[in-house]
């Protein structure tokens, strides 16, 4: 028994470095496994720096509108100096949901190369089309990347004005999500939009 447990390592290390036409499958599997994480790095480098603030705003249609709204809002500029950009409410976090929000944002450069919203009358007149999606994205995933940062049990009877807080908890209470209460807090709401509670 003793003796079958190094033969059989033997035989199984004598098979990795036999020769397949020209290289051993040692070799093979080594640099294999060097491409490997040289691809990983490449891709997960690629995928960051199309998560960021400057990455979105390179186009003219985001500079030029939902960006100079989002400037003007608690979300860019606040008293404790927390910044929530582009990526921390539009993508998510996990790499699963990342990858998948990504092939759908894949979509949306489609609409800019192909002249769909390439100009702000263009991009006005899609707004509430795109709000929609977006709003429908975020009740689905149960306001997923706002909870990056708000958390219902986070928040303090204290500290929050009772007004809110009671909505709050009436909110936690009645299972809604954030975007049912709070659409039109980073970027402006399309004009078509009509308010269910007026």
């Amino acid at each position: 028994m003793e003796n079958s447990n190094p033969s059989v390592l033997k035989r199984f290390w004598n098979f990795l470095k036999k020769p397949s036409a020209k290289y051993s499958i040692l070799a093979l599997t080594s640099v294999s496994f060097v491409v490997g994480i040289l691809f990983w790095g490449g891709f997960h480098t690629a995928l960051e720096a199309t998560n960021s603030l400057e990455f979105c705003i390179t186009c003219h249609e985001m500079r030029d509108t939902v960006y100079q709204e989002y400037k003007t809002t608690i979300h860019y500029q606040n008293r404790t100096g927390v910044r929530a950009a582009c990526p921390d409410c539009h993508v998510p976090r996990e790499w699963g949901p990342k990858i998948w929000r990504k092939m759908q944002a894949s979509l949306e450069v489609w609409g800019k190369i192909t002249g769909d919203i390439d100009t702000p009358a263009k991009f006005e007149a899609k707004r509430m089309e795109l709000a929609t999606h977006e709003w429908a994205r975020m009740k689905a995933s149960n306001s997923r990347e706002c909870r990056n940062c708000h958390n219902w049990d986070a928040m303090s009877a204290e500290l929050q004005k009772q007004t809110p807080y009671k909505k709050h908890m009436k909110a936690k209470e009645d299972g809604q999500t954030c975007i049912d209460c709070h659409k039109g807090i980073a970027h402006h709401l399309p004009k078509e939009y009509v308010d269910p509670d007026e």
